[in-house]
C-alpha cells in the first residue's frame, strides 16, 4: 500500500540539527530539508513533528498510525532505551521506518542496539538526511 500522507517523526535533540555536531549530523536545517522534501513530494500530504519528550512520540504514534498514516521515525536516543515506543509501534496498523542520519553501528556500542528494528517495517542508517527521501519511496512501494 503506497502511502498518501506521510508523518516525519523526529526525537529528542534533532531540533539542534544544522548546529549540533556537524561533522556528525551535516549543517542543515530539518526545517530547511523539509522544505525541500515538501517541494520534491507536492503529490503527497507530509507532516512533520518533532519533540524531546516520550510521551509525546507515543501520542503522536498513536494518533498518525491509526488513522492511514505512513511513519518516518528518527527516534533519535529514545531507540536505544524505549520499550515503550516499540510497543506502540507493536499496537498500531500502520507502517513505520526507522531512520538515523548516522550510522548507529559505527559509533559508541550503546548505539548498536535499537529496541525499535524489529518492530519497524523498515530501517535505514547512516545515510544522513538523504535517509528520509529513502524511508519516503520505500513508503510509495
Amino acid at each position: 500500500m503506497a502511502y498518501h500522507n506521510i508523518l516525519i517523526l523526529n526525537g529528542p535533540n534533532l531540533n539542534l540539527l544544522g548546529s549540533r555536531e556537524p561533522e556528525i549530523y551535516g549543517s542543515e536545517t530539518f526545517d530547511s530539508y523539509f522544505a525541500k522534501l515538501k517541494l520534491k513530494y507536492a503529490n503527497l500530504n507530509l507532516a512533520y513533528e518533532q519533540t524531546n519528550s516520550e510521551g509525546k512520540i507515543i501520542d503522536l504514534l498513536q494518533e498518525y498510525g491509526l488513522n492511514s498514516w505512513g511513519i518516518v521515525l528518527n527516534a533519535a536516543g529514545y531507540t536505544h532505551t524505549s520499550i515503550a515506543i516499540a510497543d506502540t509501534i507493536k499496537a498500531i496498523p500502520e507502517k513505520v521506518v526507522e531512520v538515523h542520519i548516522s550510522d548507529i553501528y559505527a559509533r559508541e556500542s550503546f548505539r548498536h542496539h535499537s529496541y525499535l528494528t524489529d518492530v519497524c517495517d523498515h530501517h535505514i542508517v547512516g545515510r544522513g538526511l538523504l535517509g528520509y527521501q529513502e524511508a519516503i519511496d520505500w513508503l510509495q512501494k
